[in-house]
């Protein structure tokens, strides 16, 4: 069982590594954290709103539940709620930049901790950079959170409209 779990954080450690060139560009990427139950809105004036990235409706997340080792992708739609043990997730914004520059992935997220009596503790609020997940991560104690990619998801044809 332990030799399951050493290969598991192995892996886990091997897929944070190799960041380092676009950790570089990362820098110039303001970071929002605020205390539990201030909103703030996203910064407008960063690189991640640059008029040549690409909005995405979708952001792709992983999450590690540190207890049991379960990692889990979740696919986020802009706008929406997701559950992750303990953690409500919301997306805010996706961006990512365009083909002809180096490969680049913003999502502002803001991540509350429920507690046994449904109260939310607000426990991340700010931009998450897909190379470089260690420039501004979520501090939980048993839960890790990572961007991985934007996507646009098309509605279907059958969806009503609005």
């Amino acid at each position: 069982m332990t030799t399951g779990l050493r290969h598991i954080a192995l892996a886990f450690l091997i897929g944070l590594g190799g960041h380092s060139v676009a950790a570089q560009d990362a820098s110039q990427v303001p970071i929002q954290k605020s205390g539990a139950g201030t909103a703030q809105e996203a910064p407008r004036d960063s690189a991640a709103d640059h008029p040549d990235n690409v909005a995405h409706n979708v952001v792709v997340l992983r999450a590690l539940d540190k207890i049991t080792a379960r990692i889990t992708e979740i696919e986020l739609p802009i706008g929406e709620e997701a559950r992750f043990g303990t953690l409500a997730l919301k997306a805010r914004y996706c961006r990512t930049r365009p083909p002809i520059e180096p490969p680049e992935t913003f999502a502002y997220l803001e991540i509350d901790d429920i507690k046994r009596d449904e109260e939310r503790e607000r426990v991340f609020e700010g931009w998450m950079v897909a190379s470089s997940p260690a420039l501004n991560p979520l501090e939980h104690s048993v839960y890790d959170v990572w961007v991985i990619n934007c996507r646009t998801v098309e509605p279907s044809v059958d969806a009503p409209n609005p």
